[in-house]
């Protein structure tokens, strides 16, 4: 009975090593493949990843089919926060009072 239920449950899909340096196209989109296929930890993602890269290999979807469908996965992982600096803007006059305020205060010692 055991035999049966190992056999029944298929196992894990890995990653497919079909990366081909010579098309500029594909081999970006291998990349792109690679890095969210390893980033993501849901075997049926996995799956269906691995169809959508076979299925662009094979010529059987376009490149921006194959994105549109990997990019579920890409934002399903965790949320991308990016780490901007704030540009706080002043109009011209705030500038030079808030300088003529600094230059007052520097001369009087405060």
């Amino acid at each position: 009975m055991s035999n049966e239920s190992n056999s029944n449950e298929s196992a894990p899909p890995e990653k497919l090593l079909i990366d081909d340096p010579t098309n500029f196209q594909f081999h970006v989109a291998y990349l792109a493949y690679s890095e969210i296929y390893d980033k993501t930890a849901d075997l049926e993602a996995k799956k269906q990843m691995n169809q959508h890269i076979l299925a662009l290999k094979q010529n059987q979807i376009d490149y921006s089919t194959f994105y549109g469908n990997i990019n579920r996965y890409r934002n399903a992982g965790p949320s991308h926060h990016y780490n901007r600096a704030l540009i706080k803007t002043q109009k011209k006059r705030e500038w030079r009072r808030n300088a003529q305020k600094r230059e007052r205060e520097k001369r009087h010692g405060r």
